[in-house]
């Protein structure tokens, strides 16, 4: 039904004005007697066979929500019930930032793909917070970043920020440097200030009397001597594990007409790239850390290459946009088939 009636009507409007749209449905939907419980029928796999257990935590399943679906915490109570095993929010910066100018959203249909340079769009940590504390239940990853007129020297402090403002109120933290459409902000995947800046994050998490999970977000552009250097930079600051990968600059193979557009693509043609970013952290490694596992997915069998490849869990975004709803279900099936 969603691919056949609800996302033709959909993709007739802009990309923008359609997830606000969607969001409100979504909202109204479920403040109707027994539809969270008709939508959870529909979509949720419960079986203890799916509980991953991953730094401490306990997923329901290893099914998440990539950040930037829900970037300021509005929507994560009705949208895991659709079956998400956890929803992670963000990027959050401290001050709230309208993002870069609109049109900055673009479907490329033929490619089963999304071009975005929304440019963290939020409305700050502290609006985000506040809906946090009404969760009950919900896994929270909280996606952390830096204003866009903050230099990258003083990138750090933004960070803390983050970190301290959401410390109580998310499950996991994720420090967002890879993002293409912040100015030089992946300047800050460099070996120097990354270890820096995870370094002072996990000396800020050792003042609490429980840390939370610290995981870096990367992008798939980075080379194999980059990966590298990922891999002595979790092992030096000793974080958590990393989430691979983010968007992507390049544009190789595109077939739609505006493939040219500037920002991060994200879907189908990102597949096999973030696959062999997870291949090769996990072989180079020898699985020393946790690795959740984003990009391209739009099939069970996507996602299944992918933890067959070393990803511990996986998320979800263009494929949910793309595919619909059942694509979650489908996944948690295939995974109790095995």
């Amino acid at each position: 039904m969603y691919k056949l009636i609800i996302r033709p009507i959909l993709f007739c409007f802009d990309p923008e004005k359609v997830h606000h749209f969607t969001f409100a449905l979504i909202r109204f939907l479920n403040k109707i007697p027994l539809v969270p419980e008709i939508i959870k029928s529909l979509f949720t796999v419960e079986d203890k066979k799916l509980e991953r257990e991953l730094f401490g935590l306990k997923f329901k399943n290893p099914v998440g929500l990539a950040a930037g679906f829900d970037k300021d915490a509005r929507l994560f109570k009705e949208l895991s019930n659709f079956g998400f095993g956890f929803i992670e929010i963000g990027t959050l910066t401290p001050k709230g930032q309208p993002g870069n100018l609109k049109k900055r959203l673009f479907r490329l249909k033929e490619d089963s793909a999304i071009i975005n340079r929304m440019g963290f769009n939020n409305g700050g940590v502290a609006e985000a917070v506040e809906r946090l504390k009404n969760n009950k239940n919900v896994l929270i990853g909280g996606n952390i970043g830096k204003n866009k007129v903050t230099p990258n020297e003083d990138a750090v402090n933004d960070y803390i920020i983050c970190f301290n403002t959401l410390f109580d109120y998310v499950d996991y933290f994720v420090v967002n440097v890879s993002s293409p459409n912040t100015p030089n902000l992946r300047a800050l995947q460099d070996k120097e200030p990354l270890t820096k800046l995870l370094k002072v994050l996990k000396d800020e998490n050792a003042k609490y009397q429980s840390p939370k999970p610290i995981l870096l977000k990367i992008a798939p552009d980075l080379t194999n001597e980059q990966l590298l250097d990922i891999i002595d930079i979790v092992k030096e600051t000793k974080i958590d594990g990393v989430i691979a990968t983010n968007t992507t600059i390049a544009r190789e193979g595109l077939k739609s007409p505006n493939k040219k557009e500037t920002g991060g693509l994200s879907g189908r043609p990102l597949v096999n790239r973030s696959t062999e970013v997870i291949r090769f952290l996990s072989e180079k490694s020898n699985k020393a850390f946790p690795i959740i596992g984003v990009g391209g997915i739009h099939s069970a069998e996507d996602a299944l290459e992918k933890l067959e490849a070393g990803a511990d869990l996986i998320q979800l975004y263009t494929g949910f946009i793309y595919e619909g709803p059942k694509l979650i279900k489908a996944i948690n099936k295939a995974l109790l088939k095995k």
